[in-house]
């Protein structure tokens, strides 16, 4: 039994004085990888238009406002319809009715008056024609014209156009960045995109005054820029 003993405590010392181990598992180690990002560009002309104008009347009482706001905005529907806009294609966006309120004298304020605002907007597909769209606006007694906005309807041809530049640029910088390191390029691990939409083209609009004999007010819309940016992940091979 005392022998037991001395040997069970024999090798509790012995254990006691190892000095303390590591131990490390064995597991997939992540490849090195090259990050890249490109920019592909693409232009195409607006081929819609997006007149905004308003008109702003006045009068003694809310029913006189309204009244001259009405005469003047039916004539502008009318104008419009003239001028080769289709009627789906004239929105009324606002109207709205507000006292005029007279603040003289330091005394508490009294309505005066009242102001009716009303907003339309037209659109044409046809870009040739938004000077005589505007013209047709002044024609008829419209005294706020916001402006005209260009856009694009459909824009898929020119975002695969930049997408697919921006991946082709990419894809050689990559190339590029593995010679020079001096190594190869691997399996690409990721790819995402952001941006593709055209941002709507606003043209200011000054009235000017009619004369018959004039020719259509000149309007260019000339061309958008539309650009794709791709992120794009590679393994490297050494």
């Amino acid at each position: 039994m005392k022998a037991f003993y001395l040997t069970a405590l024999s090798a509790l010392t012995l254990a006691a004085c190892q000095p303390a181990t590591t131990y490390v598992t064995s597991g997939e180690v992540p490849m090195a990888k090259i990050q890249v990002t490109a920019t592909g560009k693409a232009n195409m002309a607006p081929d819609m238009a997006t007149v905004s104008a308003g008109v702003v009347t006045q009068g003694k009482t809310a029913r006189e406002a309204m009244f001259g706001n009405a005469t003047k905005m039916t004539r502008a529907f009318e104008e419009l319809e003239a001028a080769g806009i289709e009627k789906k294609h004239i929105t009324t966006s606002q109207l709205s009715l507000q006292p005029r309120y007279n603040y003289q004298n330091r005394q508490a304020p009294k309505i005066e008056g009242y102001e009716a605002r009303n907003t339309v907007s037209a659109k044409t597909y046809d870009l040739d024609n938004v000077g005589a769209m505007l013209d047709a606006l002044v024609k008829a007694g419209v005294n706020n014209i916001n402006g005209v906005q260009f856009s694009i309807k459909d824009s898929k041809a020119a975002k695969e156009k930049a997408r697919e530049d921006a991946i082709r640029e990419a894809r050689a910088k990559a190339e590029a960045m593995a010679s020079a390191a001096g190594v190869k390029l691997g399996k690409l691990k990721s790819l995402s995109e952001s941006g593709g939409n055209f941002r709507p083209q606003s043209v200011a609009y000054a009235a000017r005054s009619m004369d018959i004999a004039q020719a259509s007010t000149p309007v260019s819309a000339g061309e958008q820029e539309i650009s794709v940016t791709v992120n794009m992940s590679y393994d490297i091979i050494e």
